[in-house]
This record gives C-alpha cells, sequence and structure tokens, in this order.
C-alpha cells in the first residue's frame, strides 16, 4: 500500500504535507505510513480512498481497477 499512496500522491502532484492536513495528522506521521514504518489505521485508509476517489481495495492491491465502489444508501 506504501507504494500506491505515494504514486498517487505524487501523481497529483502534491506533497506530504498536504495529505497530513486533509488527513489531520502530523506530517511525520504520513511520512512513516508511506515508508511502511506504520501501520495506517483503517479510518484513515478510508479516508485516503475517499480523497483520491477510489476504492479501499485498490489502495490494498486487491485490484488494479482505481475506479471506487458505488455507495451504499448507507453511507450517504
Amino acid at each position: 500500500m506504501k507504494t500506491r499512496i505515494k504514486d498517487l500522491r505524487e501523481d497529483k502532484d502534491l506533497g506530504q504535507k498536504n495529505l497530513s492536513e486533509v488527513l489531520n495528522i502530523s506530517q511525520v506521521a504520513y511520512s512513516y505510513y508511506e515508508l511502511g514504518r506504520r501501520n495506517i489505521p483503517v479510518d484513515t485508509i478510508c479516508k485516503i480512498a475517499d480523497f483520491y476517489g477510489t476504492s479501499v481495495d485498490y489502495l490494498l492491491y486487491r485490484t488494479d481497477n482505481p475506479e471506487p465502489y458505488p455507495k451504499s444508501k448507507e453511507q450517504e
């Protein structure tokens, strides 16, 4: 996952600081996610997927399709 979140960030020309602000965490904590030094909490993985408009499965390499899944009525 660390490679995928880094690639998505770089594709959008964003810095780690930008993502850390979106996620409301420190830049150091975010850098640890990209380096694989810290596990990413599930709620943070969901926030990252929502921010990039993709699915959690895409971030976790369970699929190579970056398209997000449709939201259920409960999530709306």
